[in-house]
């Protein structure tokens, strides 16, 4: 019988409760896919604590995964069983096998491995909708990418970096400091230590930046605003200190014409034409080498609460995957 994560009751990291979950059928347009590795992501908690409501308790966490195709139900065309494929955004991916929409399933290029892909298909797309169609940068720009050391940040450092983009990074630790250097930061703050918008108008000398890209939220967000140079963009796309507080719409006008929005990936992937065009973007710019996928740990899946636990203490650098 397969095994899997599920959540009974929303909470925290001791709701996660590995348990046996029947083998599910496909359906028509449906695939039975093994999970051979798992992505973890900010998002598993903010529905694990309920942040975000779930359709429906209890349920199965988590949004990417790579596998291998066992079963085709009718009507299925896109893949064939033995298909090495990948996917994100799709709730119940902490458990060994599960159904999935044929659709919304990317094939794995042959040198791209199953967990390089379970840690960059939400974060991974989600840097390149961010960078390329949200913020639309160009070689020359000046941003500002908060949690430049976790998942996201990581790979849209290097990948601005790519473009030509000069990024100014924020951190919590030396250690991660060092990293984000290695992956793509010009300038790099240590926020528990400094001021960074004192940091950011010292850098770019009173202009300020062309847009900041923030995960974090509620610590963040507000002081991010006054880091914008005119008529600058504001990306808030997480909060993982938490929601971001209601504050005046005017606050745009009066720090100089400035632009915010709320995106989600799933609305960037929407039509399986895009979702195929943005994974595959993913794939040649990681395979190119331009960036470099950090895994910097893996944990079994029974062991999905630890894992949790870790990333809320900011204790992880780049990408968790989680092994069935």
């Amino acid at each position: 019988m397969p095994k899997a994560i599920v959540v009974h009751e929303v909470g925290g990291p001791e709701q996660l409760s590995w348990e046996d979950v029947s083998k599910p059928a496909p359906g028509p347009g449906e695939v039975l896919l093994r999970h051979t590795a798992i992505g973890l992501n900010f998002i598993d908690c903010y529905f694990r604590t309920g942040l975000y409501r779930a359709p429906v308790l209890p349920f199965i966490p988590g949004q990417e995964a790579a596998g291998v195709v066992e079963e085709l139900g009718d009507g299925v065309t896109d893949v064939k069983v033995g298909d090495r494929v990948a996917y994100a955004p799709i709730q119940g991916a902490y458990t060994e096998v599960r159904v999935v929409p044929a659709a919304r399933l990317v094939p794995l290029p042959a040198d791209v491995d199953d967990r390089t892909a379970a840690a960059i298909m939400l974060k991974g797309m989600t840097a390149q909708y961010l960078l390329l169609r949200c913020a639309k940068v160009k070689a020359g720009d000046v941003v500002l990418i908060h949690a430049a050391a976790g998942g996201v940040g990581n790979i849209a450092c290097q990948w601005a970096r790519h473009l030509g983009v000069e990024v100014i990074g924020t951190v919590s630790s030396a250690e991660k400091a060092r990293l984000a250097f290695d992956r793509g930061c010009t300038h790099v703050i240590n926020y528990e230590k400094e001021n960074f918008v004192h940091r950011v108008k010292e850098i770019t000398r009173d202009e300020g930046v062309s847009a900041v890209f923030d995960s974090v939220g509620k610590v963040t967000f507000r002081a991010s605003l006054f880091c914008l140079r005119p008529r600058g963009l504001m990306v808030s796309f997480g909060q993982s200190s938490g929601p971001v507080p209601p504050f005046e719409v005017t606050t745009l006008s009066t720090q100089g014409s400035l632009f915010l929005t709320r995106p989600m990936l799933a609305t960037y992937i929407a039509t399986r034409t895009e979702l195929l065009e943005t994974a595959g973007n993913l794939f040649d710019v990681v395979r190119s080498g331009a960036v470099k996928i950090d895994i910097g740990q893996t944990h079994a899946l029974r062991e999905a609460a630890q894992a949790h636990r870790d990333l809320e203490a900011r204790k992880t650098t780049g990408s968790t995957v989680l092994l069935p």
